[in-house]
């Protein structure tokens, strides 16, 4: 319990120490996003909207740290400011119309390919010298060594445009209403199988490798050679004292990889032409839209926290060791 407090201490230090920089950075940055978008216009628009702009993304020429109080407050309150990229809407409206897209996407197919690359890693490691062991890790390295973009475009042309089998570009049907019904849904899930895939065939590799050399070291310690000793069956062997600790630096692999799936794929969502956090993103830092850029970020650095403090309670679930106190 007490290294469940201690954890828990941590995170909310590296939560505070995430949000006051959060804060820190864009004011040190040259400029401010009412003058930014006053630039859009290129002096269309009267010196005097200036200040009204001012008032309308909460720039204050106050002290730094009355500043920091009024941020803290508008945090506690969920207002992230004013989008200039999609002025006037809210960065918060912005975000919580794209990041489930990036969430369903992104985030599916790096827990697929980490469920697939596990279990086959598991399987050839316990199969360790046959002739499968000696073929499926090479090919998928193969795929993983592609740049991404190359396998991505590849499949866009040879599959959705060549064969037709799936949708060339979007993340649904612009004929379907939006919402919780059955054509959206299945023109989303149609549109998103080929980015997911790709995903998956370029990122298995890397999970099945690290669990089969991980796996292979485990399987020479003592306490496994005792249970094969034993006499146990084998599946027991390989999943509950191999595959039970030889997993656990691949769930600290899969924690940081979820923590950055907040913040999109962004060559993903340029290639297919997905809507997602990522392209926000980029659209952000092209429009120097602070407010945009601040959200963004803050809500990766919060994911990644929260994936972080999740995998060490998985940890310390699986390995007792972790939760020794030490004297």
């Amino acid at each position: 319990m007490r290294h469940l407090f201690r954890r828990i201490g941590f995170y909310l230090v590296a939560l505070w120490a995430s949000i006051t920089l959060n804060f820190l950075i864009p004011r040190l940055a040259p400029g401010n996003p009412a003058e930014a978008l006053i630039a859009r216009f290129q002096g269309r628009l009267r010196p005097e909207a200036l200040h009204s702009l001012e008032i309308e993304f909460g720039i204050s020429n106050q002290s730094l740290w009355v500043q920091y109080l009024q941020y803290l407050n508008n945090l506690a309150h969920g207002n992230l400011g004013v989008s200039i990229t999609y002025f006037p809407t809210p960065v918060s409206t912005v975000i919580s119309q794209d990041i489930p897209w990036t969430l369903t996407l992104i985030g599916l197919s790096t827990i697929i390919s980490f469920i697939l690359g596990t279990l086959i890693g598991i399987f050839l490691a316990w199969r360790r010298g046959t002739t499968l062991d000696s073929t499926i890790p090479p090919i998928l390295t193969f795929f993983s060594a592609i740049p991404y973009f190359w396998l991505a475009l590849l499949s866009l042309y040879i599959l959705a445009y060549t064969l037709n089998w799936f949708p060339l570009n979007g993340g649904y049907d612009i004929s379907t209403t939006v919402g919780l019904n059955g054509p959206f849904i299945i023109s989303a899930i149609q549109h998103g199988i080929l980015p997911a895939l790709t995903i998956v065939v370029s990122s298995i590799a890397g999970w099945l490798l690290g669990m089969r050399n991980t796996m292979i070291t485990t399987l020479s310690e003592d306490y496994v050679l005792m249970a094969e000793a034993k006499g146990l069956p084998q599946r027991r062997v390989m999943f509950n004292y191999a595959a039970r600790n030889a997993i656990l630096p691949n769930i600290t692999g899969l924690a940081i990889n979820l923590g950055f799936v907040v913040g999109g794929a962004l060559l993903v969502e340029i290639v297919f032409s997905y809507p997602g956090v990522g392209f926000a993103l980029l659209q952000a830092v092209q429009n120097s839209d602070y407010a945009l850029m601040q959200g963004l970020f803050l809500i990766i650095a919060i994911a990644v926290l929260a994936a972080n403090f999740l995998a060490d309670i998985v940890n310390a679930a699986l390995d007792p060791r972790v939760r020794q106190e030490k004297g």
